[in-house]
């Protein structure tokens, strides 16, 4: 049976990462503006943070809990990558034509805001999701391991830290990008601060559901870390790549170099936490 304080820990841990969000809005108490080249670079380190993640964190660990051949870990891992990317796919067919636009916020009705927190939950629940299924050895034994970690007394996954700090790190761009819209507006700091997490409270929702389920049904545990994969490697092909080199069109060279440079960086931040 799932323990209620494991869930809440987990909820905690997915409220955390869409505190990190807020993070964003930071720099605008300093600074006017950010330059496209700095917001094309903070996109790149996004998805190569994502992709180290889904990869190095998700599929191997999904993987190792089967246990098996090559052809066994496709087979366990396989559907659940493709579910994810159907989600995201899904979602964004049935959300078409409705952008989700920050500076509405402040004006939006009651149906507008709903429609926002649907867009915002395609976004934001796969990543929820990582952060879920991440926890899913949480509970099963309180004596350390080599795939644990002790922080403030609890005895954690190893991987449940990472794919915390993981997304935590990621929302930090996104929380930027929807703040350039607001201070154009001339919206308060302190405001977008708090639109940037509103972006982000999907994920705490997402993470303690993929806990639940993962951990009554364990035998999908595979599933659902090649969903969470799936879900967020097909976000960053569709989504922040191509956010990426829309910001840096006026650019030279389209802005490719920088985008390879938050690449790179993201994936040498993240590739080493995942083989500790």
């Amino acid at each position: 049976m799932v323990v209620l304080e494991n869930v809440v820990l987990v909820f905690v841990a997915g409220f955390f990462t869409a505190l990190a969000t807020g993070l964003g809005a930071i720099p605008f108490f300093f600074f006017d503006d950010i330059s496209p080249r700095w917001n094309v670079i903070l996109w790149g380190l996004a998805s190569g943070i994502m992709v180290s993640a889904s990869v190095f964190g998700l599929i191997l660990e999904g993987a190792a809990v089967v246990d098996g051949t090559w052809v066994d870990m496709a087979m366990a891992i396989g559907p659940g990558l493709i579910a994810g990317v159907v989600l995201v796919v899904v979602g964004h067919e049935l959300l078409e034509g409705a952008d989700l636009n920050p500076r509405e916020y402040e004006e939006a009705n009651f149906k507008k805001l709903v429609l926002i927190l649907g867009i915002l939950t395609v976004h934001s629940f796969p990543e929820g999701v990582a952060v879920g299924v991440s926890f899913a050895e949480l509970g099963l034994g309180n004596v350390p391991t080599s795939d644990t970690i002790i922080l403030g007394g609890l005895t954690l996954p190893i991987l449940a830290v990472f794919m915390t700090v993981a997304i935590s790190i990621h929302n930090v761009p996104e929380g930027v990008a929807i703040s350039i819209p607001l201070r154009s507006m001339g919206v308060s700091e302190w405001r977008m601060v708090w639109w940037a997490v509103f972006s982000s409270l999907p994920q705490p929702i997402g993470a303690a559901i993929a806990y639940y389920f993962v951990t009554l049904a364990r035998e999908f545990l595979p599933f659902g870390f090649g969903f969470a994969a799936g879900a967020m490697i097909y976000l960053v092909a569709r989504e922040f790549i191509p956010e990426a080199l829309d910001i840096g069109e006026e650019l030279p060279s389209g802005g490719r170099p920088e985008l390879t440079a938050g690449v790179a960086v993201g994936i040498a931040l993240m590739v080493p936490l995942a083989f500790i």
